[in-house]
């Protein structure tokens, strides 16, 4: 049975979760093929003391891995948050079929709000995108991760 686009994010907000625990902003990532999970991924720049860690790029990253190939064509990536820059220019790179993300973010978002990278005449390769699942839960995660952040 083909699972929907709100059962994989749920598990990216899984993977979120995971991310908040280790004291990581919440952003989480599962990429999928043939209705089926070959990576998953929450952001990790603090633990992992690399700037490049964020939970796409560590989801891409174990993908490719996983598939033994950098191109990813005819996967789908669900990714809490609209992409930023850096992220947005890896999913071009790895050729990933489609993008589905939760919550936008207005300051560093990539794909619809301060700059919309992926419309660019730029690249060779276009991703389908789809904004807005499950957006509520996925801005809420963040908002509540931060709200604690400000209380300590």
């Amino acid at each position: 049975m083909e699972k929907t686009d709100e059962y994989w994010m749920q598990l990216a907000l899984e993977q979120a979760r995971l991310g908040a625990e280790a004291g990581e902003v919440p952003v989480g990532a599962v990429l999928v093929q043939d209705n089926q999970l070959i990576a998953a991924g929450f952001n990790q720049p603090i633990s992992g003391c690399d700037p490049t860690a964020h939970a796409e790029i560590v989801a891409l990253r174990a993908a490719a891995n996983n598939l033994k190939n950098y191109r990813l064509p005819d996967v789908t990536l669900y990714v809490t948050i609209e992409p930023c820059a850096m992220c947005a220019g890896a999913l071009v790179h790895s050729r990933i079929k489609r993008l589905v993300y939760g919550a936008t973010e207005p300051r560093a978002g990539a794909i619809v709000s301060s700059i919309k990278l992926l419309d660019g005449p730029q690249f060779n390769h276009r991703i389908e995108v789809e904004g807005g699942v499950l957006a509520e839960q996925c801005g809420a995660i963040l908002q509540t991760f931060f709200r604690d952040k400000r209380r300590v």
